[in-house]
């Protein structure tokens, strides 16, 4: 079979089953590539229901307005709570939040450990140390202000001690 088309592209001895055969293997693949469209689309249009089941164009965009507002709600209140946590955080810097305490017989007579130093510090290790004196007359306490974990008077050793422990965070030895 001699065509005058295929004698102009120079193809005149070209076996046309050849043709058709490649022909059929394309439309073969272009079906299946229909066929997994289609099931594309399909997924699609399930999806596409269920966003849209019960809405109208108004009722979607309130739904996105309000879902919108509520961001820019929970963006605020996340920048006022970082705020609030820099002011806490501030605050608890000057706070006593490290203790020690040394329970001590300040007389041989007195028995049961009456007598105590008790240290209050902040973070940066400043704060007072309270020392209460147990003896048969009476109770006796003092107050030494603490700088740096230091004081500018004289520390007894228990008051040392009580200083190191809230320095160091053991709080005592009970």
């Amino acid at each position: 079979m001699n065509s005058y088309f295929l004698n102009s592209l120079g193809l005149g001895n070209f076996d046309i089953g050849y043709l058709f055969l490649g022909l059929a293997a394309v439309s073969v693949l272009l079906l299946i590539l229909i066929v997994i469209t289609f099931v594309q689309i399909g997924k699609f249009k399930k999806k596409y229901t269920k966003f849209m089941l019960g809405k109208d164009g108004a009722n979607l965009e309130n739904d996105i307005m309000t879902l919108y507002e509520d961001n820019k709600y929970m963006k605020l209140s996340i920048d006022r709570n970082r705020e609030d946590i820099k002011a806490l955080y501030k605050k608890h810097e000057a706070t006593f939040q490290k203790i020690g305490l040394v329970k001590y017989d300040a007389f041989t007579e007195m028995g049961g450990k009456l007598s105590f130093a008790l240290a209050l510090l902040d973070e940066k290790n400043d704060g007072f140390i309270i020392n209460s004196v147990h003896s048969s007359e009476g109770c006796y306490s003092y107050t030494k202000r603490i700088k740096d974990g230091d004081s500018q008077l004289a520390l007894s050793n228990e008051e040392k001690v009580a200083v190191e422990r809230a320095v160091n965070g053991n709080a005592s030895d009970m």
